[in-house]
């Protein structure tokens, strides 16, 4: 990454940590946000000259949003859905894995297929726009599953975990186990539990206030997805989720802030 690269992603951090901790003085930013004092100031002085930012009152040692970036944040909410802001990611994750990329909600105790993006493999996971896939036995509803608690996911599937295939899980202590799995690896894997033939990970999409709106996941038939390649796609699917809900508003916590997001 170049020098001009690294200034301006250090702005953009330093704008975001002050929208959700103003007002903010330089040294609080600095230990938030792990960056030298000279950078933070740096990037300080050089939002304000841009009228991002402006200090909170008198004394230039605590910095506040000013209204242009208010304005321009709201209107980008507003006009911005899931779909939209995952169409151009989900173009890169397929030229990255050759892989088909799908693009799920949950409703229900379902997740349904909104958007894709297919392999050009003449051999490929069909699945229509539209279908409804059990949240248990895929991996795009298992990555959305692993952010809720115990009590919520039993509400949602109910009583029962049906079986689709033999790997499906269907033992209740062995599905929160997984989920466990989820959370601490950052994504979701299916191995053939909803549909024998497809293999898939999948990690989150977080909204603007911390909600697991929807998910991104690769899916490919089992015999061309290895666990090599399973663990490699699950580190390019979580990125792709934290760029997608980035994109939605979602802020990851910082250090010692509690995290129900992306990892």
């Amino acid at each position: 990454m170049s020098e001009g690269m690294r200034t301006v992603l250090s702005a953009f951090r330093v704008l975001e940590e002050v929208a959700y901790t103003q007002p903010a003085g330089v040294g609080e930013l600095a230990r938030r946000l792990r960056l030298p004092k000279s950078t933070v100031q740096r990037a300080l002085r050089t939002l304000w000259t841009a009228g991002w930012i402006c200090p909170d009152g008198a004394e230039i040692t605590r910095w506040v949003l000013t209204t242009r970036a208010l304005h321009i944040g709201q209107r980008a909410i507003a006009d911005l859905g899931v779909r939209d802001a995952a169409a151009a990611i989900m173009q890169e994750l397929r030229r990255e894995t050759g892989e088909t990329s799908h693009l799920m909600v949950r409703e229900g105790d379902h997740a349904v297929l909104i958007e894709r993006v297919e392999t050009t493999h003449p051999i490929r996971a069909v699945i229509p726009l539209g279908s409804a896939v059990p949240l248990h036995g895929s991996s795009n509803g298992k990555a959305m599953l692993a952010q809720l608690g115990k009590d919520e996911v039993t509400a949602i599937i109910g009583d029962t975990l049906e079986r689709y295939t033999d790997n499906t899980i269907v033992e209740w202590d062995d599905f929160f186990a997984e989920l466990d799995s989820v959370r601490a690896l950052g994504y979701a894997s299916n191995v053939g539990e909803w549909r024998t033939d497809i293999a898939a990970v999948a990690a989150a999409i977080f909204d603007h206030e911390g909600a697991p709106i929807a998910s991104i996941s690769v899916s490919a038939p089992g015999s061309r997805m290895t666990e090599q390649q399973r663990q490699t796609y699950g580190a390019l699917v979580i990125e792709a989720a934290n760029r997608i809900s980035a994109t939605l508003g979602y802020r990851r916590p910082a250090d010692g802030d509690e995290d129900h997001g992306p990892r």
